[in-house]
């Protein structure tokens, strides 16, 4: 532990870098120097309501992250396969369900939405557990078969949505661009609570890696940590995705970058992810703000970026199973 605490140091700061970058960087010229006067009480009404905004929106995409982040730490341990990531249980698929639905029935209100997609997330994960809860590779089966029929069921409401057709897309593409202060505290509590569990549940994580029955061995109840870790999980990923859209890969992404340098203690790798994921989303969001006239919802731009990550992985666990 003690060699990683340099690693953490750099990740705390590249963090806190990341959050200040985010709140000074935007459409409008206000920047850091103006936030420098705000911080020494010299301001005005504008430029407060710019980094009032900025700063929900910062506080927004570090959440989903920290969420997304340790989601996937989880998953992978469970599944025992890093390419695994919170969606895999149809989490997302559920969620946009749940939006597509408040949209094109009137009910198109940031507090409908959220708890639209956030029940019929959690509804979505209870079927797949209620299909596959006797193995992780009946949840697997289970989760793709999931996300396939609601993805369809997305597609479709997509084709009859009209003149909702663009909120439902942009909502399905995700990004934080209607970021408020209710989202932030929806996604607060579910991030902390599902975290907290998370961490907790590391050195049982740990004893799943090595199989069930070493788990068993070293006094695991494996049926009920998988109980536990999926129900979390679901929980962590069904706040965010119903506060910021489907953002994809991230979950991928970021546990396996951790893993490459942390290893695969997730006493360690689950801290390092959530830190490494607090540096990464705003900065994914800042790259969002001003790479274009309006703004590219931040989906695209890390599935752009996890496409080729996840190639990456596949060839690398080619060459393993070959060498």
């Amino acid at each position: 532990m003690l060699s990683k605490r340099p690693m953490f140091l750099m990740l705390g700061i590249g963090g806190i870098v990341s959050f200040v970058l985010s709140v000074s960087i935007g459409s409008s010229d206000v920047g850091l120097w103006e936030l420098m006067k705000i911080l020494s009480g010299d301001y005005g009404t504008n430029i407060e309501s710019i980094f009032d905004y900025r700063l929900r929106r910062t506080i927004l995409a570090t959440l989903v992250g920290v969420s997304l982040s340790s989601s996937g730490c989880a998953m992978q341990s469970l599944f025992r396969n890093p390419l695994a990531d919170p969606y895999i249980l149809g989490v997302s698929s559920g969620a946009s369900v749940g939006a597509a639905v408040a949209i094109l029935t009137g009910h198109g209100t940031s507090p409908e939405i959220i708890a639209a997609a956030f029940i019929s997330s959690l509804m979505a994960v209870y079927a797949v557990y209620s299909l596959g809860k006797k193995s992780t590779y009946f949840l697997l089966l289970a989760g793709i078969a999931m996300a396939t029929f609601l993805s369809g069921v997305t597609s479709f409401l997509i084709y009859i949505s009209g003149e909702s057709l663009r909120q439902v897309l942009f909502w399905i593409m995700g990004g934080f661009w209607t970021a408020n202060w209710t989202k932030v505290k929806v996604v607060l509590v579910t991030a902390v609570m599902g975290t907290a569990v998370m961490i907790f549940n590391s050195w049982k994580l740990n004893a799943i890696l090595l199989g069930d029955e070493h788990a068993m061995s070293v006094g695991v109840d494996v049926k009920k940590l998988r109980r536990v870790i999926i129900s979390t999980t679901a929980f962590l990923t069904a706040g965010a995705v119903s506060v910021s859209g489907v953002i994809g890969f991230v979950g991928i992404i970021i546990p396996h970058t951790a893993r490459l340098v942390f290893g695969e203690d997730n006493r360690i790798l689950i801290p390092a992810s959530i830190l490494l994921s607090a540096a990464f989303m705003p900065a994914v969001d800042v790259v969002a703000r001003v790479s274009a006239p309006g703004e590219i919802p931040v989906g695209i731009i890390t599935s752009l970026l996890g496409a080729p990550f996840f190639i990456y992985l596949l060839r690398r666990k080619r060459y393993e199973a070959q060498g």
